[in-house]
């Protein structure tokens, strides 16, 4: 039977549930597999997929952190409010198709986060501050419309969003407000005949806007001049872009037209929305004493009203709002520190975020190494660099997404958006050559297809293009469900209404979805304006040339992160390995941030605590240096290890040193057997051995002899071993774990020293440090570690229990190692033997370098943290240094 047959059946037996889960799903689909035995695991995990984007995604209503003197009001004042924009824009996102079950959640988060906001009956003068935490192209913003129409049916007058430092960012903002909330399309003025979205659906009530789709707010705005706010029926809108300019404008006009002379305030309950909160708005001067100027026109603007409050929406927590202040109690009174809430919004299930796409499986993973850019496009390079040709490896890229548009078409998706993102330079000149010599090759490739796609396969084959396509397809889409024969039939009309377009701040082009009712088709070239909230829609492949190692930037880049139902399986990004390593990194600390997030909410903790948590973060260390760079100063930092995980990823290549450490080792070994823990004791897997209930005095006596690499930061014997004392208590008990990799082969490293014969774990050399000579850096992801290393020792129930908890909450199997290390109750000492070099390389004669990893589980106490001392000379040389392209002073 065949995968239809399976589809009919769980169709049936769902049809009948009200409330879906993800576990349902799946449970039902395993349940009916045994009559559908050719069908593989990918078949049925597919399909699982496709009945959550159809019937009901799930969509968590995530953790809330609450300040002390939160008060509830929402519960009294429900009976009294009328949800009348609410129900419009809820009817909106049904007709969009949108799951029943988000629409369903997105009403009750956005009532919790209403909750937390002021109350707009509440007479006295109340001032409220807020975070809301996302994902990179999660849906924030049809949150914040939800909240914003919800805020209004409750009685707010005056709703502000401030949505990026960028028009075209502003522009797309205006048009899904204008959708979602207004009801007008505002480029086209109030009449009738301009009524979108919730307009169509009721167009009785419509809120006042003083910005246009086309225009941001200005001193000569239309109805702005000499208008009062207090004499609005409806609510008023703005959506500005976050220019000192514009809110200077809006400081001005608010100050001379709505404070009464009687009053020294204005009135009206104002709630502000700031996207993309982390961005601009922080105030980056104020280790110096002094206050940026968008910093300093957001507070002027939020104290003008006697009743305001400031909602910030990011999708990367490491927001300089917590760790840029010098001191703790600097951080908590902070001007727009979210002192009073943070909601941390989960991403449905059907999200095609960070877990999917940097997989550790190679085989199903959509990354794709550019290697050929250094002579055409080198990194970095100037403005009035010339492009003479495009890199082989861009070529590949826009064929595939030729190809994937040809297979959505044959999917019968000819009415979707399809996008290529081309994010290759942050110079519009440069951009500008990259489009024109991209338009040239589209362009040949069509008329190669125009005369010979309609001929037999081997036939058109003789043709160069047709023959790049057809290899390109057997590379990248064999599997996709359609033969070579249909695709080359299809070719034609899927790739003629493709069009190369460039999206900067000089050019002329828009990216207008909404006026493509049939579907856009583009190759969008760009820089900073495709960084950051700028969605685009149908996205299938990315190339992505840039070295900022700054981790909100990174994060933000990534516009390949969304939705793709039904189309996941064709998505490709092109990256350099480094940004692969690099993304690789900052997903397992944004999700360790978001973990401790959950663990925190359920504990009753508060913002201010969680902000000592990020200060304390290991990782907080490099993102707040970022702002340091260039002042050589060294940087203190208090880091806590609690829930985290450490290795040595650098080590020391002098032969007297990895001397020390192999003679370090075995003394530790030794000294365990000597105290009882024999071979006989220890559990033994594949030559691998696990010795349990270890004292820590041993463990600390390893720690302190062992040389480490100035590099290698955070495993600086001194705050390692204070951390550990600090917590004997709970780290009275240790697990030792020796691995050893399975099979021995002929070029395998054998060692034997501590007492028996541990295969070594083979590891390459980093990339970047390959010619040092002191310093060697392991893998350029920077890892020691296997994945799924902190498991061992573990309950099978527990790991299998905690692996189907990730799998219903992320709906995929990428399962990280943090889900295993919040089961530890002892911490884990990983000690590896690693015989460094290529897969190939014979280093069967050569000396293991010794190196180590540790887990340590969570505390039930308030944390102990050490401090930390670094020389940002040695972060920059790390790569922790300024972003590499401040875009934001480009051209772009």
């Amino acid at each position: 039977m065949t995968i239809d047959s399976l589809r009919a059946a769980v169709a049936a037996v769902i049809a009948r549930q009200h409330a879906l889960t993800a576990s349902f799903i799946r449970d039902t689909i395993g349940l009916l597999r045994p009559l559908h035995p050719t069908l593989t695991d990918d078949d049925a995990e597919s399909l699982a997929r496709e009945f959550e984007a159809i019937h009901q995604i799930i969509l968590d209503y995530g953790d809330t952190l609450l300040g002390p003197e939160f008060r509830p009001w929402l519960a009294d004042a429900k009976e009294k409010i009328d949800p009348y924009y609410w129900n419009r824009y809820r009817q909106h996102l049904a007709h969009g198709s949108l799951p029943r079950g988000v629409i369903a959640s997105t009403d009750t988060i956005s009532d919790e986060i209403l909750g937390l906001l002021g109350n707009p009956s509440e007479r006295d003068p109340w001032d409220r501050r807020g975070l809301v935490v996302g994902h990179v192209q999660s849906g924030k913003t049809a949150n914040y419309i939800a909240l914003c129409c919800k805020a209004a049916d409750a009685g707010y007058r005056v709703i502000i969003i401030i949505a990026g430092i960028h028009n075209r960012l502003r522009r797309q903002t205006q048009i899904r407000v204008d959708q979602g909330f207004l009801g007008r399309d505002t480029s086209r003025g109030g009449s009738r005949a301009a009524m979108v979205g919730v307009g169509r659906i009721d167009p009785r009530r419509l809120p006042n806007s003083f910005t246009h789709a086309t225009k941001d707010f200005d001193k000569g705005s239309a109805g702005a001049a000499n208008f009062p706010l207090r004499n609005l029926t409806e609510p008023a809108v703005f959506v500005i872009k976050k220019n000192p300019h514009t809110l200077g404008n809006l400081l001005t006009w608010l100050k001379t037209n709505n404070r009464r002379h009687d009053i020294a305030k204005i009135t009206e309950p104002m709630l502000l929305i700031d996207d993309e909160a982390d961005n601009a708005s922080i105030n980056i001067k104020y280790g110096a004493d002094g206050v940026s100027r968008i910093n300093s026109q957001i507070r002027d603007l939020l104290s003008l009203f006697n009743r305001s409050c400031y909602v910030g929406y990011t999708a990367t927590p490491f927001a300089n709002i917590f760790i840029e202040p010098s001191t703790d109690d600097e951080m908590f009174d902070h001007d727009l520190f979210p002192r009073d809430f943070i909601k941390n919004l989960d991403a449905p299930s059907n999200y095609y975020g960070p877990g999917r796409v940097f997989t550790e499986d190679t085989s199903h993973s959509p990354i794709r190494h550019i290697a050929d850019n250094q002579d055409v496009l080198p990194i970095p390079h100037r403005k009035a660099h010339e492009v003479a040709t495009l890199p082989h490896s861009l070529l590949e890229a826009t064929r595939t997404f030729l190809l994937a548009c040809t297979v959505r078409r044959l999917r019968q998706h000819q009415r979707a958006h399809k996008s290529m993102l081309v994010n290759a330079s942050q110079f519009n000149p440069v951009q500008r050559q990259l489009r024109l010599l991209l338009h040239d090759y589209l362009d040949r490739v069509k008329r190669s297809v125009r005369v010979h796609g309609m001929k037999p396969p081997h036939i058109a084959d003789r043709s160069d293009e047709i023959r790049s396509l057809r290899l390109t397809f057997e590379r990248e889409y064999s599997a996709c469900g359609c033969q070579w024969a249909q695709v080359l039939r299809e070719l034609h009309a899927a790739i003629s209404p493709i069009e190369v377009v460039e999206v900067n701040s000089a050019s002329s082009t828009s990216l207008d979805y909404d006026a493509n009712s049939d579907g856009l088709n583009v190759i969008a070239v760009g820089g900073y304006s495709l960084s950051r909230g700028l969605t685009l829609h149908g996205l299938i492949v990315s190339y992505f040339l840039r070295n900022s190692r700054a981790y909100d930037t990174l994060m933000q880049m990534g516009r390949w992160f969304g939705y793709r139902d039904h189309y996941e399986d064709l998505c490709r990004v092109w990256m350099l390995p480094s940004a692969d390593d690099w993304y690789s990194h900052i997903s397992d600390s944004f999700e360790e941030l978001r973990a401790d997030l959950r663990l925190m909410s359920r504990i009753g903790a508060a913002p201010r605590d969680f902000g000592l948590r990020v200060r304390r973060h290991p990782d907080s260390l490099v993102v707040t240096a970022r702002n340091k760079m260039g002042t050589g100063q060294v940087l203190r930092r208090p880091i806590g290890w609690a829930n985290r995980f450490v290795e040595t990823a650098f080590l020391a290549r002098s032969e007297a040193k990895q001397q020390a450490n192999r003679e370090a080792a075995r003394r530790l070994v030794r000294r365990l057997r000597d105290d009882g823990f024999g071979l006989d004791s220890a559990t033994k897997s594949s030559g691998s051995h696990l010795f349990s209930g270890v004292p820590f005095e041993p463990i600390l006596d390893f720690l302190s002899d062992f040389e480490n690499d100035p590099r290698s930061i955070y495993t600086d014997p001194r705050p390692i071993c204070e951390y550990i004392q600090k917590r004997a208590d709970e780290l009275q008990e240790w697990d030792l774990y020796v691995p050893s990799v399975e099979r021995r082969e002929r070029l395998t490293l054998v060692d034997d020293s501590l007492g028996f014969p541990v295969n070594c774990q083979r590891r390459a050399q980093g990339k970047r440090f390959r010619e040092d000579p002191h310093t060697l850096m392991v893998t350029n992801k920077q890892r020691v570690a296997s994945r799924g290393v902190e498991k061992v020792g573990l309950p099978a129930e527990a790991i299998s229990e905690a692996e189907r908890h990730f799998r219903e909450r992320s709906g995929h199997t990428n399962y990280p190692d943090s889900i295993y290390r919040a089961l530890r109750s002892r911490p884990l000492l990983i000690l590896h033997l690693l015989a460094i070099g290529k897969k190939e390389q014979d280093l069967s004669g050569k000396q293991p370098f010794v190196a180590y990893s540790i887990s340590f589980p969570d505390t039930t106490s308030q944390e102990d943290s050490v401090e930390y001392v670094v020389n940002t000379t040695m972060l920059r040389q790390l790569g922790f240094g300024a972003d590499d392209d401040e875009d934001i002073n480009s051209d772009d």
